[in-house]
């Protein structure tokens, strides 16, 4: 039987899930600014045992609002870890799209409309700083050029065409985290989004990019460190040579 065109799978209902450490001032209005724009999807904090209680903040929002859910995590295990685990919790529950969104204000709920849009086409639609349209607001050179700089490593290394491989605001397809093996990702920083999204590309999924205004947070300190980086280098570095290699053989054996 053939499988019905991605349009007429529909999206909805749309799962948005928010990891959170350390952003009590600003969970409340980046939830605040989704269900204004969307009031359809439902959010889901996942919440890696804030010590400035963010999580008591999120129960106290779930608990005025049905659309919004919480999930408490004993500690602070990374970003993909909380990702993986709003995944399952989402797929458990029949959610058609799941998306991926900071609770820091840099990613505007505003843009997620469009981002959804994209989907009725795609299977992974990620919103995008470096296409044609996308920009970033208020960043320090320093963090232009480390994002910039990532990305075109990224590409080089992994034979990708996705501009936006490091980008965190983006909407899967249920069918398309069904798929991949999520027990098998490694990567616990921003890597994880590279990992992921380079699976989904590997695995055959239609990507598209939609532009996007990233703005640098207002409040608080970003996660990103220099141990971040540095499992970026090296897990893309050994990613690229894996795919290299498993295509030299492939061509071995052609010949």
């Amino acid at each position: 039987m053939a499988q019905a065109p991605r349009g007429a799978q529909g999206i909805d209902p749309v799962l948005v899930v928010v990891p959170t450490y350390n952003e009590r001032d600003n969970i409340g209005p980046i939830l605040e600014r989704l269900l204004k724009a969307l009031p359809d999807v439902n959010a889901l904090v996942v919440d890696d045992g804030s010590p400035d209680g963010t999580g008591d903040v999120a129960d106290e929002l779930a608990k005025a609002d049905e659309r919004i859910h919480v999930m408490h995590r004993t500690e602070k295990a990374g970003l993909g870890a909380a990702y993986v685990a709003g995944f399952r919790w989402g797929l458990a529950r029949d959610y058609a799209t799941i998306v991926e969104m900071d609770a820091d204000g840099s990613h505007a709920p505003e843009d997620l409309p469009r981002v959804l849009a994209a989907l009725e086409d795609a299977d992974l639609s990620i919103g995008s700083r470096y296409v044609p349209g996308g920009s970033t607001v208020n960043w320090p050179f320093q963090r232009k050029a480390l994002s910039w700089v990532a990305n075109f490593y990224a590409r080089i290394a992994l034979g990708t065409k996705i501009n936006d491989i490091t980008a965190g605001f983006r909407a899967y397809r249920r069918t398309v985290l069904e798929k991949l093996p999520l027990d098998e990702i490694a990567s616990r920083g921003y890597c994880f989004q590279i990992d992921l999204a380079f699976r989904t590309a590997l695995a055959g999924f239609e990507v598209v990019e939609v532009p996007i205004t990233f703005t640098e947070r207002e409040v608080g300190q970003s996660k990103m460190s220099g141990s971040v980086v540095r499992e970026a280098i090296v897990l893309v570095g050994m990613w690229g040579l894996k795919r290299r290699w498993q295509q030299l053989r492939g061509l071995a054996k052609k010949g």
